[in-house]
């Protein structure tokens, strides 16, 4: 399974995030939870989102609701986005304009 929502065949379809969530047509309240309890898959993909991950017995459980595991965060993933990042390090930057 991909953390990596949108990354192959098998990722997370219920990440814990109001825009991937809800309908782009909906206006809900703060208190409406008709779309946290949802079993459907999300609407809105987060393409590329990275969510927490697996659980300490190496399971996911991809429920909406699971904020710990399926929230897409930052914080696990800043190791991941600089190994990455060292990938790029070798890209020349001097063909890129100026807006001056």
């Amino acid at each position: 399974m991909s953390y990596l929502v949108g990354y192959g065949s098998a990722y997370p379809k219920k990440v814990h995030h109001r825009g991937a969530s809800i309908p782009a047509n909906q206006n809900p309240s703060c208190s409406d939870r008709t779309w946290l309890v949802s079993r459907d898959p999300n609407p809105n993909i987060a393409t590329g989102a990275l969510v927490g991950g697996p659980s300490l017995s190496d399971s996911y459980n991809d429920a909406r609701d699971n904020a710990l595991q399926g929230e897409p965060t930052t914080t696990s993933s800043a190791l991941f986005t600089g190994l990455l990042s060292g990938l790029d390090s070798n890209t020349n930057y001097t063909t890129l304009t100026s807006f001056t």
